[in-house]
This record gives structure tokens, C-alpha cells and sequence, in this order.
């Protein structure tokens, strides 16, 4: 779980540098003012529209753990309230063979 995030993080930063990277070489290529500020007005859709896309898939894989994590810790709660309901029963009777052979 914990590569995934440092996955997640070095392509985040990738991609960051990627943009800064490109905006710079925009800034210092040959093409006229008006043409470069399109064309990094375009880039900066494309990464925004990248970044909201990873943001929502990101966001819908932790909702997706979430959900498994409760019905796991469910499933736990169910196990441990099944034993503690057995080992009462397992009690009782117990007692009551006491009683039985005073």
C-alpha cells in the first residue's frame, strides 16, 4: 500500500516537472508571443484535465478501501461477537451441570 503512494507521488512529481519543463521550453522557443501563450494555455487544460481525472480514479479507489475496510471490520465484529455468545453459552452449561451434580 505504502509503493503505491510512493508511486503515485514520483508520477505526481513527474508530471509536475513535465509541465515546468515544458513551459519553460515554450517560453524560450522561437514562435510568436500570441502562439506560445495558446499553446501553453492548451497545455495547462490538458494537465489540469489530467490531474482532476487522477484526482477522481484516486478518489474512487480509497472510497472502494474504505468500503472494503468496513465490511471487513464487520465481519470481525460479527466473528467476536459469535465467539463471546459461544463461550457465555459454553458457561452456562457448565454451570448448570454444576448445579445438576450438587
Amino acid at each position: 500500500m505504502a509503493e503505491d503512494s510512493k508511486a503515485g507521488e514520483k508520477a505526481l512529481f513527474f508530471m509536475i516537472g513535465g509541465l515546468v519543463g515544458a513551459a519553460v521550453a515554450l517560453l524560450l522557443a522561437p514562435r510568436s508571443g500570441e502562439e506560445t501563450r495558446r499553446l501553453i494555455a492548451t497545455k495547462t487544460r490538458e494537465g489540469a484535465d489530467y490531474v482532476a481525472n487522477r484526482t477522481k480514479d484516486i478518489s474512487e479507489k480509497a472510497g472502494g478501501l474504505v468500503d472494503k475496510s468496513k465490511e471487513l471490520l464487520q465481519h470481525q465484529r460479527d466473528q467476536l461477537a459469535a465467539a463471546l455468545e459461544a463461550g457465555k453459552q459454553a458457561y452456562r452449561e457448565e454451570k448448570e451441570k454444576d448445579k445438576l451434580k450438587i
